[in-house]
């Protein structure tokens, strides 16, 4: 008897990273549940690939529960929403509101899904997984970025609680964390393609954490510093990354 086709979520599904998942789930024969706020983007995507296509704010629980229950069969949920936010000075020249929307939309968009989903994954008893759109910024701190960098610290945090609150069930958790990406956010950077590429490859090997090759020396060193009692130095990548 041949298997059913994986039903995978995305939310942010309409453009950058979102929308390359979909496309290689797509690729690999999943019944997909896509979910933006970009009503027209998210149209022309879902069109495109057949897809089912909810209009959803990650930051809203409500929104995410409604999404939920519109994927009961989905083993795969990948949490990706993100904003970088309109100020990208220091700590104190980031106006009130656009902290609260980053942190909002990246922190609140992952604790809504793992709520909204997590308790029907664990209650079904089959295997399945969460992808967590993380960052770079989430591992080691460069200066400016405004609220963005802080935010995507959170989430890393909250990915390795959940992982760790999930160890031992039938549900996992990966997150990536991608330098930057050619999306929506940034016209320059790595090729979404090849990101969602690597994040289904962690999926399918059980990886946690995907972090570039070339960035991995400088969060370690980063890290090193802060617990020596040194003060923060901004990262840079490796010339000659070690590879795996």
């Amino acid at each position: 008897m041949t298997a059913p086709p994986l039903t995978a979520v995305v939310t942010g599904a309409a453009n950058g990273i979102g929308q390359a998942l979909a496309e290689a789930l797509h690729a690999r024969g999943a019944r997909l549940i896509l979910a933006d706020v970009d009503d027209d983007a998210l149209a022309m995507t879902v069109t495109r690939l057949g897809a089912t296509g909810v209009l959803a704010d990650v930051s809203d629980p409500a929104a995410m529960s409604a999404l939920a229950a519109q994927a009961p069969q989905a083993r795969l949920i990948c949490l990706n929403a993100g904003v970088v936010g309109q100020s990208l000075g220091a700590p104190w020249e980031v106006p009130p509101d656009d902290w609260d929307r980053v942190f909002a939309v990246n922190v609140g968009g992952v604790v809504n899904g793992l709520r909204a989903f997590v308790p029907a994954l664990l209650a079904s008893g089959e295997p399945a997984h969460v992808l967590i759109t993380a960052s770079l910024a989430g591992l080691a701190v460069f200066p400016g970025g405004g609220a963005y960098g802080p935010s995507k610290h959170a989430v890393t945090a909250i990915a390795q609680h959940a992982a760790m609150a999930l160890a031992g069930t039938s549900v996992r958790v990966s997150m990536i964390c991608p330098a930057l990406v050619a999306t929506g956010m940034s016209p320059e950077g790595a090729d979404p393609a090849l990101v969602a590429g690597d994040a289904l490859k962690a999926v399918d090997d059980g990886v946690f954490a995907v972090v570039p090759a070339e960035w991995r020396t400088a969060v370690v060193t980063q890290a090193e510093r802060i617990v020596s009692g040194h003060w923060p130095a901004p990262p840079s990548a490796a010339a000659h990354p070690a590879q795996d």
